[in-house]
């Protein structure tokens, strides 16, 4: 079946709010006409493909504003026009930026449609939906709730931690795990080393045939970096070390942390999501960043390609 070619249309300008479907919770449509054509236009239908570029940034949470995820070389390159969210993750060189190829619709082939050297897939309803009416050469903001894009968050996994808490003075470990904690570490009376969790120095402070005893060298106001949030040496003893976090309400949703091991939903980045000082709380989101969030997306279709 021959392949027809992608339309480039030029529009006067408008501006139109379009529902791009009936009831509670559509997707909101901004569209931006730029251009103006002669002939009959050429329009993003259901069941067709599309190429287009995009520019996706926060809607809703604290990192409204912020670009998550974008198509376009320039944007991802530009920083102070274009701030980041925390999990914003780069593509790679120019040639990594490339228009996004949709199927616009629920479903496709779980191999996806291929016209050419392009593979369609499906992308979020919201995302698809928004694209419904649009020529090409002409962009739209497509505002998408959490429930036609990547759902709502997921309480399970959320992990609840206080803002004060103990670690002692003295850790008991075997040999092996002494490897594995402290690569590199000679295990011998009195070496001191950098901690790899907290920031201060520890230093061995006895030996046996199994066990190695690793003494925290801590003092009061020392600063500590646990799993990569603000924490600081409150009090100690000879046998704890209390810390207190320095995270505070408006930190909520804006700091990145991250575990080696004990993460939750397969992942070892957070976000603190919560600070709450009534309880003496924090919570930890394993969840996507975009999960749970309204989303708005600035679209411009490169090319169509009808069903």
């Amino acid at each position: 079946m021959a392949t027809q070619q992608p339309s480039r249309i030029l529009m006067v300008v408008v501006v139109v709010i379009v529902l791009v479907v009936a009831g509670v919770g559509a997707a909101l449509v901004y569209e931006y006409n730029k251009t103006k054509s002669a002939s009959p236009m050429l329009t993003v239908q259901a069941g067709g493909n599309v190429t287009v570029n995009y520019v996706g940034t926060f809607g809703s949470g604290a990192q409204v504003g912020r670009v998550f995820d974008t198509s376009i070389y320039s944007v991802a390159t530009n920083n102070l026009s274009y701030p980041k969210s925390l999990e914003y993750t780069p593509r790679g060189p120019v040639t990594a930026y490339t228009p996004l190829a949709v199927h616009v619709g629920a479903t496709a082939p779980q191999s996806g449609y291929v016209i050419g050297n392009l593979t369609f897939s499906t992308v979020v309803t919201g995302f698809w939906q928004g694209l419904l009416g649009l020529p090409g050469n002409q962009t739209r903001h497509i505002v998408i709730p959490p429930n036609l894009g990547y759902g709502p968050l997921n309480t399970s996994c959320l992990a609840t931690l206080p803002l004060v808490y103990t670690v002692p003075v003295l850790t008991f470990v075997s040999l092996r795990e002494f490897a594995t904690l402290y690569p590199g570490v000679n295990a011998t009376v009195g070496v001191v080393f950098p901690d790899p969790t907290y920031g201060w120095n520890d230093s061995v402070f006895a030996v046996n045939t199994t066990t190695i005893a690793v003494q925290a060298l801590a003092t009061l106001g020392t600063t500590a970096n646990p799993n990569g949030l603000p924490f600081v040496v409150s009090s100690l003893n000879a046998t704890t070390i209390t810390l207190s976090s320095e995270l505070t309400p408006p930190n909520a949703g804006l700091v990145l942390g991250h575990v080696t091991s004990g993460g939750l939903c397969g992942k070892t980045k957070f976000i603190v999501s919560a600070v709450d000082l009534s309880t003496g709380t924090f919570t930890e989101n394993y969840t996507s960043e975009v999960q749970g969030e309204t989303l708005d997306f600035a679209v411009t279709v490169v090319d169509i390609f009808p069903a």
